[in-house]
């Protein structure tokens, strides 16, 4: 088949190779089978090894849904009777987990912090010590809505030393940047399938400790479908998912998976890093200003300032470049215009390059001169 490919610089979907869309074309296959079952084993165990876990220790649970599922998903599950959640809140999808937290009426802390840089460690350290009932920490690992990246390290050792476990969203971050679940003090981290796997979106995943997610057995039940250990054990006692689980989106990711050994980690993190590079030089050769410190960036996401200028339309930039096959995406801060440049999927230098031609042509198009400054 003659697929067109397009470039998504948005924070995901993102870019997949042919071979994973054409995975999903397969003989129809019922998912009680145990020839499915055994692939949904396999993909368990590769996900424990991608985010450098213990086979032993640790498993990954799979369900049908975005992202945001893991989050709903860790919180109401993780939390034992009478205990408090700490979210540290530096951006959108941390705000997110405070959402998740009303909407099921979990008790927890709110530490807003500053959204254009990472959490101040010492507030951290200070509210785990004045709230010994916080049994659960969370925070996000790379705040898409920005680019910026978390000190997770740092934040799951304070978490640890006040007996709390500690969960992180690296939905925008596993398998594009260094990860470790141990060495990063992680007890749950969580991702879909349309980000760092490159495969299909419909399909989430969380990964850690066994141990932890038998013991939530005996906390409160907030939900029936997104219960943790409801899922965990079903997949225990029989390999499968305990509701029908979306068929082929599992065999793109079985693929996707493959490619991801294929291109090894290292190459895969340097391809992510080199194209994080070049959207910096487009985005300077053409005068444009950056949100986040590049120190503090995850090396994923550019978060870039529309440009103060009258004839600026976001929209009519958009869809200039979505006709040529590229796709930019509006940012996720309140305070401040802003659209997203990313560097997940599988693309390389050569699209981005491509990519600032049309981007240039846009602006021209709008009557704005490049440089801006």
């Amino acid at each position: 088949m003659d697929i067109k490919r397009n470039i998504l610089l948005n924070p995901g979907p993102a870019t997949t190779t042919d071979t994973v869309k054409m995975a999903q074309v397969v003989p129809d296959i019922c998912p009680r089978e145990k020839e499915f079952a055994n692939l949904m084993k396999d993909l368990r165990k590769d996900l424990v090894r991608i985010a450098h876990g213990d086979p032993e220790k640790d498993t990954a649970v799979l369900f049908c849904g975005s992202g945001t599922i893991n989050i709903d998903i860790c919180l109401n599950s993780l939390l034992p009777e009478g205990k408090k959640i700490m979210i540290v809140n530096n951006g959108a999808y941390s705000s997110r987990a405070v959402e998740v937290c009303e909407y099921y009426g979990l008790p927890y802390i709110n530490l807003k912090q500053d959204i254009f840089t990472t959490p101040d460690l010492l507030e951290v350290e200070k509210t785990l010590e004045q709230n010994p009932d916080v049994a659960l920490v969370y925070t996000t690992h790379h705040e898409t809505g920005t680019g910026l990246l978390n000190p997770i390290r740092q934040i799951g050792e304070l978490a640890h030393r006040f007996g709390a476990t500690f969960v992180v969203d690296t939905t925008s971050s596993l398998g594009m940047i260094p990860f470790d679940l141990h060495k990063d003090n992680v007890d749950f981290c969580m991702a879909s399938a349309q980000k760092g796997l490159m495969a299909m979106s419909g399909l989430s995943f969380i990964i850690g400790d066994k141990e932890l997610i038998e013991r939530s057995k005996d906390y409160p039940k907030r939900s029936y479908y997104c219960n943790l250990y409801l899922q965990y054990s079903f997949f225990e006692k029989t390999g499968e998912m305990h509701f029908t689980p979306p068929v082929q989106v599992v065999y793109a990711l079985r693929q996707a998976i493959k490619e991801y050994f294929e291109e090894g980690e290292e190459n895969k993190f340097a391809r992510h890093a080199r194209v994080n590079r070049a959207i910096h030089e487009g985005i300077e050769k053409l005068g444009l200003d950056y949100v986040i410190d590049k120190d503090k960036e995850s090396g994923l996401v550019v978060s870039v300032k529309y440009p103060n200028l009258p004839q600026w339309d976001f929209n009519k930039v958009h869809d200039y470049c979505f006709e040529r096959g590229f796709t930019i995406y509006p940012g996720k801060i309140s305070t401040t215009d802003t659209f997203r440049l990313c560097s997940l999927g599988a693309i390389d230098v050569n699209d981005i390059e491509d990519f600032f031609v049309v981007f240039e042509e846009a602006l021209n198009e709008s009557r704005i001169n490049t440089p801006l400054k």
